[in-house]
């Protein structure tokens, strides 16, 4: 019979995946990274490919993914001013995760659709 993990077992599990989720949680983070991974570099394009969010909270959240290494943002040009956001290639660390949690999604949903 296998050993019963310690406690401290677990929150070595815990606490990385806690602090991975306080940088990506959300509604918007992961679309927003998905959104700028495909071309979409001008905040009017990433807002105009994530229906339902707002000017502030996209605002918000590229400014917390820019905290977090994860986008650049850029200013081009004196006027009109032209501002672009790219993936740091810190953010290719989370393509399997997007990709693991697409396939998720699409196995959650056949699953809990059989009835």
């Amino acid at each position: 019979m296998a050993q019963k993990k310690t406690h401290c077992d677990c929150l070595n599990t815990i606490k990385p995946v806690r602090d991975a989720l306080d940088v990506i949680n959300g509604k918007w983070k992961l679309p927003i990274i998905i959104s700028v991974g495909v071309g979409n570099d001008r905040f009017t394009d990433i807002q105009e490919s994530i229906p339902g969010i707002t000017p502030k909270v996209l605002a918000k959240e590229l400014k917390e993914l820019e905290q977090h290494k994860l986008l650049k943002r850029t200013v081009l040009g004196d006027y009109p001013v032209k501002i672009v956001y790219t993936l740091e290639k810190y953010a290719d660390t989370l393509t399997p995760i997007i990709y693991s949690l697409k396939d998720w999604g699409v196995n959650h949903k056949q699953v809990v659709s059989q009835d």
